[in-house]
């Protein structure tokens, strides 16, 4: 995981959360939301790929917590 300065997250850090549910057959990890894909290709994609899948996930956990 990076960690900034300010001790924020980088926007190109993994989700990961250490509960990994595609290792079980789920699609969709339930531990961080993220597809089996994802999941399995992150250290390959660039840091703007991964700008957009972290913000996809935060959109989704804000929807799901309004």
């Amino acid at each position: 995981m990076s960690i900034t300065t300010s001790g924020q997250r980088s926007d190109t850090a993994s989700p990961c959360i250490g509960i990994c549910s595609t290792v079980l057959g789920d699609e969709i990890c339930r531990g961080c939301g993220r597809t089996f894909d994802e999941v399995l290709n992150w250290h390959q994609y660039s840091d703007e790929q991964k700008r957009a899948i972290n913000q996809r996930l935060k959109a989704e956990k804000a929807g799901a917590d309004a």
